[in-house]
């Protein structure tokens, strides 16, 4: 790509992403803290993917995703799963029409732009299964007619780390269709206290205006497409990912008898995309390794599958991918 074309995409850049300090700006005076989330989220918006969320309750999670949709002017919707959940209480079902003697389609709330998917580890199986199977094909079939979900098309997908009794833990290949996971926690004593200020009153209302359109959004994404990746950046990128694999090759033999299975294809592909929606972000036509790292660690750690001995020891992902991280040499 020549310099010339970089200028032009920059140039692009800089005329189509005010709407993204927009955003940072509006969504600040309502949330204290969380800012990688944030962070994650507008991300994911931007690279067409999915967040996957493991934290306690009550840590804003609700009221970041939905002022987010409210920002953005899509639709939103919150489903609350619960283990009699059924996959037709999410996509929708046919209704029989005795007027008219045949069968009519309900569309179930997942035809909307942002999903809540509060709690997906408490519904069985079939539940997260039809969830999930959307959020892969951004289609819908009901019957035998298909429907094609709107786009921009978001889920976050929230879990509980404490209460494990009555839940169904998301198998693998499942959770690898996020492309973020995110892990919360408690905000510090000086955020608690602006919390405190901000919401202390019995009712707290807070008045939301739309800063971005879907059509922007859209125009983002094409945009992000044309981001220029230098070929020592896509091969530091997939060095990060057979890392994670095959540890001995890149003289991480202590990693050998930790990891059970590495990273997918999909993190090679979501590194790449999320670190040029980065760049998108940063104002840049290109990919530097920086974007690559501020992504790494919410594509990696839900796609490295430890050993037993692994968690014997009490090791995590975070540790391996910090191994990785410090590692792999940096173009």
């Amino acid at each position: 790509m020549t310099e010339f074309n970089i200028e032009k995409i920059r140039d692009s850049i800089e005329e189509n992403s005010h709407f993204i300090n927009d955003i940072q700006t509006s969504i600040r005076k309502v949330i204290i803290g969380q800012d990688d989330l944030i962070q994650k989220l507008i991300l994911a918006i931007l690279a067409d993917g999915h967040v996957f969320i493991e934290g306690v309750p009550g840590l804003a999670k609700t009221l970041i995703i939905k002022t987010i949709a409210q920002l953005i002017e899509t639709k939103f919707q919150r489903l609350q799963f619960t283990p009699d959940l059924l996959p037709a209480d999410i996509i929708g079902t046919l209704i029989y029409n005795q007027k008219e003697s045949s069968f009519e389609v309900k569309k179930g709330p997942i035809f909307s732009n942002i999903i809540l998917a509060d709690e997906i580890n408490r519904a069985p199986a079939k539940v997260q299964s039809a969830l999930l199977e959307a959020m892969q094909e951004r289609q819908i079939t009901i019957g035998d007619e298909t429907f094609i979900l709107d786009e921009p098309f978001l889920v976050m997908a929230t879990q509980n780390p404490i209460e494990q009794e009555g839940t169904y833990p998301l198998p693998e290949a499942q959770v690898d269709r996020f492309m973020f996971k995110v892990l919360i926690d408690y905000p510090n004593a000086e955020d608690e206290l602006k919390i405190l200020n901000r919401m202390g009153n019995i009712k707290t209302s807070f008045e939301t205006k739309s800063v971005a359109t879907t059509k922007q959004i859209m125009s983002a994404r094409k945009i992000i497409d044309q981001i220029h990746i230098a070929d020592s950046i896509q091969s530091y990128i997939v060095s990060l990912v057979l890392a994670s694999r095959t540890p001995e090759n890149f003289g991480l033999n202590d990693l050998c008898s930790l990891i059970n299975i590495g990273a997918s294809p999909r993190a090679t592909i979501f590194l790449a995309t999320a670190s040029k929606a980065n760049a998108f972000i940063n104002k840049r036509g290109y990919v530097i390794p920086e974007d690559v790292r501020a992504v790494l660690y919410a594509i990696l750690r839900h796609r490295i599958i430890l050993t037993y001995e692994a968690e014997a020891e009490e090791i995590t992902t975070e540790h391996i991918i910090k191994r990785i991280y410090e590692t792999i040499p940096i173009p």
